[in-house]
């Protein structure tokens, strides 16, 4: 924790070159150590208790989401939606409300009218959101401005920092800041699971308004809880920027794994990323190909089999079934 505490503040001094080359240094450690839960863990095949499947018997889910990191991530979000419809899927782009660019309201409706979810991605996406408890109380505040302006429904905090349980302060039916297994985050425990699961709010004390420590201004509109989407394909950052994989081996062979034990395929890919490539020398291919690839590969392999849905429409399935999905107190 203090390590992360350290980088961030480190972080706007250090040239992005010299970031990403300590980043590759780390990955490429880390990798040679999680190979036993890394991309694949056994352990989080088994379903929750009292499943009854997907909608319309489908076999396995499939969510499609994007995070909006920069400016240039702004300016490919409409060549990256373009794409997504010609191969026949939708999805949600995350947009950072404070950040380093402005998301203008024609780009979002753009995005709906079209079929696309828009959610909201942290608040300032410094690595900050959970410093401290009454830090996040006030900038839940804002991140809550942004959801009801936005319509949104959905929220991921920046680098995939958590704590469900202040979660609750946030006026949302999902989020989406956890994943399956991933060594390579900041904060790495996965939360063991391939499927959606829903969060419970925690129950308040007998005889006063009071909730548990932590969970401080739950929303009155959430005191049912909300739905948790982990991510189960490794991020393209980690594949193509800090591993410079020049497939997307990696993706195909989590995708069936998933797949065969009828989980929920979520992928995020940034639309910053997009034209990279991941070792030049070896592969002239971008992020941008192998994610195409990627969605060609699952439609031509997998037809008809997978329940294809948004983030929010993921979510309302998940709380109308919140009894088959375990909760989480």
């Amino acid at each position: 924790m203090l390590a992360r505490r350290l980088y961030y503040i480190l972080k706007p001094y250090l040239p992005r070159d010299v970031r990403i080359t300590m980043r590759r240094i780390v990955a490429r450690r880390v990798r040679a150590k999680s190979s036993t839960i890394w991309p694949i863990n056994e352990s989080t095949s088994a379903p929750p208790a009292g499943w009854s499947g997907w909608p319309d018997g489908k076999k396995f889910a499939v969510v499609l989401t994007h995070d909006v990191e920069g400016p240039e991530g702004v300016a490919l979000s409409r060549d990256l939606a373009e794409l997504e419809m010609s191969l026949g899927y939708r999805s949600s782009f995350n947009f950072i409300p404070e950040g380093t660019y402005r998301v203008s309201p024609e780009l979002r409706t753009w995005l709906t009218s079209q079929g696309f979810e828009v959610g909201v991605h942290d608040l300032n996406h410094d690595g900050h959101l959970y410093s401290s408890r009454d830090g996040f109380s006030r900038k839940a505040q804002r991140i809550n401005h942004y959801i009801k302006e936005w319509g949104a429904s959905g929220f991921r905090a920046g680098f995939m920092l958590r704590n469900l349980q202040w979660v609750h302060q946030l006026d949302i039916n999902y989020d989406a800041s956890t994943f399956d297994t991933d060594p390579f985050e900041p904060q790495p425990d996965g939360e063991g699971t391939i499927f959606p699961f829903w969060i419970k709010t925690p129950v308040l004390s007998s005889g006063n308004n009071h909730t548990p420590a932590g969970a401080t201004h739950i929303t009155p509109t959430k005191r049912g809880g909300y739905c948790e989407l982990p991510y189960t394909l490794p991020q393209d950052s980690t594949l193509f920027l800090l591993l410079q994989e020049t497939t997307n081996d990696i993706w195909r062979r989590k995708l069936d794994w998933v797949a065969a034990h009828g989980g929920m395929v979520l992928v995020n890919v940034h639309p910053d990323y997009l034209p990279i490539q991941g070792n030049s020398r070896k592969s002239s291919k971008t992020v941008r190909d192998h994610y195409a690839d990627l969605l060609r590969y699952l439609s031509e392999t997998y037809g008809q089999t997978y329940w294809h849905a948004l983030p929010r429409e993921m979510a309302k399935f998940v709380h109308a079934n919140k009894n088959q999905t375990t909760p989480v107190v």
